[in-house]
């Protein structure tokens, strides 16, 4: 048994490891630079890529080691694994060597801070940093599928807005994936993405600028008390954010309230945090319960959709629950009457 148990656990280093060696390459654009030379040696990786030969000699060893390159006649290329962890390949797996290396930072943090119950907040996302710039584009990839092919057709709010040219606003947009999504699927559609920090403004910006969105879809630096609307809305979504101002939820569920249209709604997407604990058991929950341990580090916690539910009854909006990836995740809508 304990044989088993200590092969079962090996596994799960070297799954780490090559996901930690596979962040290096998504991040120093290593990964990237080896697909455009099409095999080619370290030296003129480091080059292409603008890293240091010493440390790009390394790391391609290590890669060569997990599978996730391959040797040629021309130099190193990428295996199918390799090319797999490509930001812009399709079904890319960029998003779990970049949770992988965030999860190992969280883990750290969450430790050291355990004897003392310090909860330092957000800024903790911000203390490594090779890792904000990808945080974007981690959830993109991990949620904006899901969003465009399930989420957008089966809820009723989005082409109600539509028809009526309306205005919608996300708060903590990120790098602007969900208003860009939307406004592409909604043409008469106007946008304004409100996010605390700023490399995620600069990157949604630059995005929808290339995009040809720029004149309908802006982004602004701001928080959910403090942002100026230039109008009521006829949307204001929170994507995976309620959590983060949860303990100003009467404060919060106003000013959503004061902000929106007649008509108009509120739109929360939350992961679903299971009403029993024998659910985080299930294997595709599993990570959730991680999640809510590193959410503790920036002092929040996940949330049921009942909660939200009774949050926006006591806002004087009208609350309907959504439930999307078997379960997992949650859209709540409230309206304004």
């Amino acid at each position: 048994m304990a044989s088993n148990l200590r092969e079962a656990i090996l596994k799960d280093i070297q799954g780490a490891v090559r996901l930690s060696i596979a962040y290096i390459g998504v991040s120093g654009g290593l990964f990237a630079a080896v697909a455009r030379l099409g095999g080619a040696t370290a030296k003129a990786v480091a080059e292409a890529s603008g890293q240091d030969v010493g440390y790009v000699v390394r790391w391609c060893d290590a890669a060569y080691a997990f599978e996730l390159l391959d040797e040629s006649a021309q130099g190193f290329v990428l295996t199918d694994l390799g090319r797999a962890f490509l930001p812009d390949a399709p079904g890319t797996l960029m998003p779990f060597a970049v949770q992988g290396v965030l999860s190992a930072h969280m883990a750290e943090r969450a430790a050291g801070l355990m004897r003392s119950g310090e909860r330092p907040g957000e800024s903790v996302l911000a203390e490594r940093d090779t890792i904000l710039p990808w945080f974007g584009p981690m959830l993109e990839a991990q949620f904006g599928p899901v969003f465009e092919s399930t989420i957008l057709p089966a809820l009723p709010v989005y082409a109600h807005a539509a028809e009526r040219s309306g205005f919608a606003i996300d708060l903590g947009c990120g790098n602007g994936w969900y208003l860009m999504r939307l406004a592409r699927a909604y043409p008469n559609l106007r946008c304004l993405g409100v996010d605390g920090f700023e490399e995620n403004v600069r990157q949604a910006q630059a995005r929808a600028e290339a995009a040809g969105l720029g004149d309908r879809v802006r982004f602004t630096t701001g928080d959910i008390y403090s942002f100026e609307s230039p109008e009521a809305a006829d949307i204001i979504a929170l994507n995976r954010a309620l959590h983060h101002v949860w303990d100003e939820k009467e404060r919060v569920f106003t000013i959503l309230h004061d902000h929106l249209k007649s008509g108009g709604s509120a739109v929360i997407w939350e992961p679903h945090w299971p009403a029993e604990r024998a659910a985080l058991r299930e294997p595709k929950r599993r990570m959730v319960a991680f999640q809510n341990l590193t959410e503790h580090v920036q002092g929040n916690h996940f949330l049921r959709p009942t909660e939200i539910a009774e949050a926006f009854k006591a806002a004087d909006l009208s609350p309907e629950i959504f439930q999307f990836m078997e379960g997992r995740e949650a859209v709540v809508v409230g309206t304004r009457s």
